[in-house]
């Protein structure tokens, strides 16, 4: 099959909540789903942007061929990962066109809320 989508995406709205309930499958996150639907596999570099402060990445991260990845933000830890409560923007960068939906679980309080939105495509 051929290669789907865009080689550049670009989430603007990012935020990680800071608490959670519920059990640990359930911690609030931030997630890019990359769909990679040809026959070659996916390099795709991450880059996440703050209102205070350089700019984190890039993070690198592989899709195999005709598969998909939900890579979740919150596991970019570090002085230079993505901080919980904080307002970012990510931009995924990748060599092959690839399709990316972004996600957020917020389960701050019973009942959870998810967000999920088609993150921006060009190139």
């Amino acid at each position: 099959m051929q290669h789907l989508g865009k080689h550049i995406w670009v989430i603007p709205e990012g935020f990680i909540p800071g608490s959670s309930t519920g059990p640990q499958e359930m911690v609030s996150h931030e997630t890019a789903c990359i769909l990679n639907t040809g026959d070659a596999d996916a390099h795709v570099e991450i880059t996440f942007f703050f209102p205070d402060r350089d700019p984190a990445g890039p993070y690198r991260v592989t899709v195999p061929a005709r598969r998909t990845l939900h890579q979740r933000f919150n596991q970019f830890t570090g002085d230079d990962g993505v901080p919980v409560g904080s307002d970012y923007a990510s931009v995924l960068v990748s060599d092959v066109p690839v399709v990316v939906q972004h996600t957020r679980l917020d389960s701050r309080q019973a009942a959870n809320a998810l967000l999920s939105t088609l993150a921006y495509g060009t190139g």
